[in-house]
């Protein structure tokens, strides 16, 4: 291990989310960035795990999982490799970004022209360039942290209208059940509850609606009555 072998530093607290860290990018890094990424999960919140994963990272946060390749230092003579690699993950990743620290101006360069030389498509998948290892860090954990809350925001938004569309539909369900004379608010959420859809009550019994509920015999008649007989439910009625 460049730097030399240390113990790793972790302080490691639940909540917000976790981070995967895999065992192989681990092994090859200083300590002292490996002590960085405890100490900066740590302070977001964010669990540690070591694994053997095929992204060097993945964060869970927010029900969305968010790969990331990382590379520290940008070297153009690794490049085919790093790319290869590339490809390969972003088919297996829908959620992948690739982190490259470029301290220099030279390195900047040598990343961009080998970026074309090996035919990346734009934004399939991300690349974030840092300028130093501990940014990059930074940057993967916004990245994750901003998917997560949008993702969030979906999730909420989503049963927001499905909250919407079972109020409006509980309302047409008591707006038909009470037109029936002589059943009520009360009647139509006791039959809403004991035995569940309009089509489900049109085919209850009146020992079933009298077992099920407590609606009086006359009621449940005229539940039955009211679903079975043309003539009951055409005729004119006086509420």
């Amino acid at each position: 291990m460049p730097g030399g072998i240390a113990p790793f530093v972790l302080l490691v607290v639940e909540g917000r989310g976790i981070c995967m860290m895999s065992t192989a990018w681990r092994d090859k890094q200083d300590h002292h960035l490996i002590n960085f990424i405890g100490a900066f999960l740590a302070a977001n919140s964010y669990r540690l795990n070591f694994l053997s994963i095929s992204p060097d990272f993945i964060f869970n946060n927010g029900g969305l999982s968010v790969a990331f390749i990382f590379e520290t230092s940008w070297d153009c003579g690794n490049a085919a490799a790093v790319f290869s690699r590339v490809n390969a993950l972003k088919r297996q990743f829908k959620n992948l970004y690739v982190v490259v620290a470029v301290p220099t101006v030279e390195q900047m360069e040598s990343f961009n022209q080998s970026y074309f030389k090996y035919g990346m498509e734009l934004g399939c998948p991300t690349f974030v360039p840092a300028n130093d290892p501990e940014m990059g860090f930074e940057m993967m954990l916004k990245i994750a942290h901003a998917r997560g809350v949008c993702k969030q925001q979906d999730i909420s938004s989503t049963m927001r209208n499905e909250r919407e569309e079972a109020v409006q539909s509980m309302d047409a369900y008591i707006r038909v059940l009470t037109s029936i004379p002589g059943i009520d608010d009360h009647d139509a959420n006791m039959l809403a509850q004991a035995i569940g859809s309009i089509e489900a009550i049109a085919k209850a019994s009146e020992s079933s609606i009298l077992e099920s509920t407590d609606l009086s015999r006359d009621k449940a008649e005229t539940i039955v009555r009211f679903f079975r007989d043309p003539q009951f439910y055409l005729s004119p009625k006086i509420n």
